[in-house]
């Protein structure tokens, strides 16, 4: 049985097409864009048509730019050419930017391996990491995918291929969050965060 009229109905199913925005949230969203003023609800459609269309993939490292020129990280020359810290998504650069504790470059995968979900090396930007390498002016490569199965598989694929180049291939460490407690930590955390001890 249908409650709405098929254009709030089409409005609703798009929003509950994001991720982690199921039905009811995806009504809360549609009602609230129905209530927004003309002029307001046309800026937040023409931002969503603006982004899509000016929105690219920087050719160095595959982070969102805008444009066709590299991104402001690879465009800047305070940044260290010679690190190269490997992301899956866009969104862990603004997390790692964050910390304000990186000052290198990054490359974006774009995804990590997941059989599972169909996604193989060739699905990855693996080979535009590879040709950054070859040019022999990278010294480290910091693996820093999510601590998952696939994050993992992921990580130790890619330490494969770079290995023959020379460079130094580090991991994140991982252990116990900042605020936690050890008693609430799970095993593969506490044993992640006593190899990964270091000294004060």
């Amino acid at each position: 049985m249908e409650y709405f009229p098929p254009a709030l109905e089409a409005l609703v199913e798009q929003f509950a097409r994001l991720p982690g925005v199921g039905k009811k949230s995806a009504q809360r969203l549609a009602f609230f864009v129905l209530g927004l003023p003309d002029d307001e609800a046309r800026a937040f459609a023409d931002a969503i048509v603006s982004a899509k269309g000016s929105i690219a993939l920087c050719p160095v490292c595959r982070n969102f730019t805008e444009g066709e020129g590299p991104c402001p990280i690879c465009a800047s020359s305070k940044r260290d050419e010679s690190t190269i810290c490997v992301v899956a998504d866009p969104k862990d650069v603004v997390a790692l930017e964050r910390s304000r504790e990186y000052a290198g470059r990054y490359h974006v995968l774009h995804g990590v391996i997941s059989p599972m979900n169909h996604v193989g090396p060739d699905d990855l930007h693996i080979k535009e990491l590879l040709d950054r390498v070859s040019t022999g002016d990278i010294r480290e490569v910091i693996m820093a995918t999510n601590p998952t199965t696939e994050g993992e598989a992921t990580a130790m694929y890619l330490s494969r291929l770079l290995k023959p180049f020379g460079v130094r291939v580090t991991r994140l460490a991982y252990g116990v969050p900042v605020g936690g407690q050890l008693e609430f930590a799970d095993d593969a955390t506490l044993g992640r965060a006593l190899e990964g001890r270091r000294e004060m």
